[in-house]
């Protein structure tokens, strides 16, 4: 099984790097101590991959990013946002079952 390619987002490289991504981006806004994070982490993975290069996996960890989560609104973690064409196009807020991300992730790709 390959390894999804997971970009790390911060303040300085966030707009740019999306800018230079193709198809769907999910942006998951996370942190180090956050269980739920760390739950969903490995869903999110599994859906980049099986996505085969048509979704990114990128990611924002909130404390070393605060700016990013106050500018996108993000309250609570992990908030995952669909990002296409450079916009926001959807997100989801907490450590929903796999099957509701894939269906947005379908919507979107």
């Amino acid at each position: 099984m390959a390894d999804v390619a997971t970009v790390h987002l911060t303040e300085q490289n966030f707009d740019e790097t999306l800018a230079r991504q193709p198809g769907v981006v999910m942006v998951d806004f996370w942190a180090e101590w956050c269980q739920p994070c760390r739950a969903i982490a490995p869903v999110l993975e599994d859906l980049a991959r099986d996505a085969a290069g048509r979704v990114t996996l990128a990611k924002v960890n909130v404390d070393d990013n605060p700016g990013l989560a106050a500018r996108y609104g993000i309250r609570s973690i992990p908030t995952i946002l669909f990002v296409k064409q450079g916009k926001v196009a959807g997100q989801v807020i907490g450590a929903v079952p796999k099957a509701k991300i894939k269906e947005k992730l379908d919507a979107l790709a």
